[in-house]
């Protein structure tokens, strides 16, 4: 049943949310905590569990990009996209997002866009082709590939949650599933996308701004490549410890019989709390903890090392392989992009995520009520609620942290939540993602835009074809698949 309380609680969460959102950066994690702090202090809920597994993953996998960055390993990456977009100008529109979409998978995360947007807009006005065209699929592209990524904190939490409740899915079983339809959304984008608007010797707007020298002398005087920086051996080298350590992953993840196991301590199903001789009370999972065998209560057992602590293990490793073989300077990793983003996403998802699991654990129950019959005969209607959510929480490995828990809680089966993960991007909704923004700014012709009306953007239509096509494909692949 709802209560007042449960509606005025929701409200403070949702706000915190949504002032986070529009300061942005820090703030949507930081302002998060105000609403956890009003929850717990003002109205005594229980507070829930922070995040702290996805964290490290974030940290060890962002580390290992940063200091691939500072390495000099990253440019080298990029050149390689340019050569093939500046090969192929006539096709930037199709190749653009292909280019964004692949270093996202490479690298775990969608900041690397940053160097390589520049260069697309420039192709694309040299080309007559107007860049709204290319940009706009592109940025969509550059966050799209985090859920294909094996070093993404979405996938390897998917897979943590998932595996804790009953669906044993690996990694690359769910690359299986959101590569091909996340490329095929994208496809589609593209080509919805490739007689986007006017061109640009037909656009009013654009010849306007063309009468004044200035602005002709910005728009065509201008050129982006990063084909002059000359590449080390240390740089490649870095490259290939970088892709090492994610082949090394994909490895133990395909092959989880090479992964070492131990001896453990679990607390037995259904067991009660035990009260000792001083009255202290003791749960069977704090026994187990201390590792305390007892009869009916916790059971000696062997357990495999967990495929998160793998991904932190070897990023970390190999983030020290490059800084003492490839030349990376430590302070300079710290100072780049790929590492700044990446402890911002840190934030954001300890403050939304805790925030978000202190209110539904409170409200489990009340949660099932309102939603088992909706979801239960309609599972994919899980997908909505995934999107709406991701529309304020500006990060995809939140939203399956803070939502896919319940979702299981609500019985909806692994085969089709892993079919609609895809759905977990909805931030290009509200256009406050910083590589959004970034994007409208590279575009020198301003034919990239916000809109007046703000929901009117350049980013909108691509970003519902390709969420909407990729997660009806994920879904039937996920079905025929499990």
């Amino acid at each position: 049943m709802i209560t007042a309380s449960m509606i005025i609680e929701l409200v403070i969460v949702s706000l915190a949310l949504y002032v986070g959102s529009r300061y942005g950066s820090l703030a949507l994690g930081a302002i998060s905590g105000i609403g956890l702090a009003i929850l717990v202090f003002g109205f005594g809920m229980k507070p829930g569990s922070p995040p702290t597994d996805v964290i490290y993953i974030i940290i060890a996998a962002v580390t290992c990009a940063g200091v691939l960055q500072a390495s000099g390993g990253m440019d080298w990456l990029i050149q390689i996209a340019e050569r093939l977009l500046r090969r192929h100008p006539d096709r930037i529109t199709f190749l653009a997002p292909l280019c964004t979409f692949t270093l996202t998978v490479l690298v775990g995360t969608g900041h690397v866009v940053y160097t390589l947007m520049p260069i697309i807009v420039d192709i694309a006005i040299k080309k007559g082709i107007r860049p709204e065209r290319p940009c706009g699929v592109a940025s969509i592209a550059s966050q799209v590939g985090i859920t294909c990524s094996p070093i993404a904190a979405a996938v390897v939490v998917f897979v943590t949650i998932s595996n804790a409740n009953g669906f044993d899915v690996t990694i690359p079983q769910v690359l299986m599933v959101t590569i091909p339809a996340c490329l095929i959304g994208l496809l589609c984008a593209a080509a919805a996308s490739y007689h986007r608007g006017l061109d640009l010797d037909k656009d009013p707007d654009f010849q306007k701004r063309l009468q004044d020298p200035a602005q002709r002398e910005y728009i065509y005087g201008g050129s982006a490549t990063t084909l002059d920086k000359k590449i080390s051996k240390e740089s490649r080298r870095a490259v290939y410890i970088f892709f090492g350590a994610l082949a090394v992953i994909v490895m133990f993840a395909v092959f989880q019989n090479l992964l070492p196991t131990y001896d453990s301590v679990k607390a037995v199903d259904g067991a009660k709390d035990i009260t000792l001789a001083a009255g202290a009370t003791l749960s069977p999972k704090d026994l187990a903890a201390a590792n305390v065998v007892m009869p009916g209560v916790t059971e000696a057992t062997t357990v495999k090392l967990k495929m998160n602590l793998v991904i932190q293990i070897v990023m970390i490793s190999a983030a020290a392989l490059m800084i003492m073989f490839c030349k990376a300077s430590p302070k300079k990793a710290v100072g780049g992009a790929v590492w700044q983003s990446g402890m911002v996403a840190v934030v954001a998802i300890y403050g939304i995520a805790w925030l978000a699991d202190t209110y539904f654990s409170n409200y489990l129950e009340e949660m099932k009520t309102m939603l088992a019959g909706i979801v239960a005969q309609y599972n994919w209607s899980i997908a909505i609620v995934f999107f709406l959510v991701s529309v304020l929480i500006n990060s995809q490995g939140a939203v399956v942290v803070a939502m896919l828990p319940l979702a299981y809680k609500l019985g909806i089966p692994g085969p089709v939540l892993l079919g609609v993960l895809p759905s977990v991007y909805g931030y290009f909704f509200i256009p406050n993602y910083p590589s959004d923004i970034a994007t409208v700014n590279f575009d020198r012709t301003g034919t990239t835009v916000i809109g007046k009306y703000l929901l009117n953007h350049s980013f909108m239509m691509p970003g519902l074809i390709s969420v909407f096509v990729s997660t009806i494909v994920a879904y039937i692949i996920s079905s025929i698949i499990y």
